[in-house]
């Protein structure tokens, strides 16, 4: 687990760098041209920069070992800190949509250049490495905060072509107040990656289930020792899952061989549905007669 945290937070390093150079040449090709969409994109390309530090924060904290204290750990700090990031888009997206109404009295017609199309394709390609890059990775490592961090860049995505299509169409002679209307898409972008971080957060920390109780059904269903089961559940996040259940096996069935059984039934559990999955067996007496 701590080699894991290790590895996300140099993915975090690596993509703060390569947010915080995106935005800077978005936010100044757009004060330059004076298009306030590319300008507006260039401070979402902050926000995914500062939630990356945010991210790397909560690395830190989460990755901090059990102590008296906190004897499940400090995971859920990886969590909080989404919490953070989801507040600070809200914030921004609606800073951007109170700018944009601004410009709708007032609009400016962007002085499009060749170079400014240009930056805006590479940046959109630098972009969509990242994004991919960080879903990799975050599926590799089982990383809660590289997974939802990088769908946050991938709404960044789309944000950027909508403003290439602004640019393009101004220069073809579309009204000026085009590109207000695109920094309203913007803000809505990021209204909605503020809205799945929540919803992802806020479901850990309110501890939703994680696994479908069908897959672990479907491995109980293997084990001729286990009679009958009950009580699934489970919750954390997608690299700190905790499931535990009763299973009911033969009263005769001695404590080693309930031990054993508990092991190899966990065993299959991280094999096939996640590897830092912590498992908590309740054993039941099963008796026919009753049963029936």
């Amino acid at each position: 687990m701590q080699s894991n945290y290790r590895k996300v937070k140099q993915v975090l390093w690596l993509i703060l760098f390569a947010n915080f150079a995106v935005a800077l040449l978005k936010i100044i090709v757009g004060t330059a041209i004076s298009s306030t969409s590319m300008t507006a994109d260039g401070f979402h390309s902050i926000s995914d920069g500062t939630s990356n530090i945010l991210g790397i924060v909560g690395i830190i904290l989460a990755s901090k070992p059990r102590d008296k204290e906190h004897p499940y750990g400090h995971n859920k700090f990886e969590v909080i800190s989404g919490l953070f990031i989801g507040a600070m888009l809200l914030f921004l997206a609606g800073k951007i949509t109170l700018d944009s109404l601004v410009s709708f009295k007032n609009p400016v017609v962007p002085n499009i250049t060749i170079e400014s199309l240009v930056t805006l394709v590479i940046t959109l390609l630098i972009n969509i490495f990242i994004s991919d890059y960080e879903h990799k990775m975050g599926k590799k490592l089982n990383s809660y905060i590289l997974i939802s961090d990088s769908l946050h860049t991938k709404s960044d995505i789309f944000v950027s072509i909508g403003v290439l299509f602004t640019l393009v169409g101004v220069k073809l002679g579309l009204p000026a107040i085009i590109d207000s209307i695109v920094s309203l898409v913007v803000a809505g972008f990021i209204l909605h990656a503020s809205y799945e971080i929540f919803k992802s957060t806020i479901g850990v920390l309110v501890d939703k289930a994680i696994v479908d109780d069908e897959d672990v059904i479907e491995i109980l269903n293997e084990f001729d020792e286990v009679k009958c089961f009950h009580n699934i559940r489970s919750r954390g996040s997608e690299n700190n899952i905790y499931l535990d259940m009763h299973i009911m096996v033969d009263s005769n069935m001695t404590v080693e061989d309930s031990h054993k059984l508990s092991h190899d039934i966990e065993d299959k559990i991280r094999k096939r549905i996640n590897k830092n999955a912590q498992v908590i067996i309740h054993i039941e007496p099963y008796y026919e007669k009753e049963m029936n």
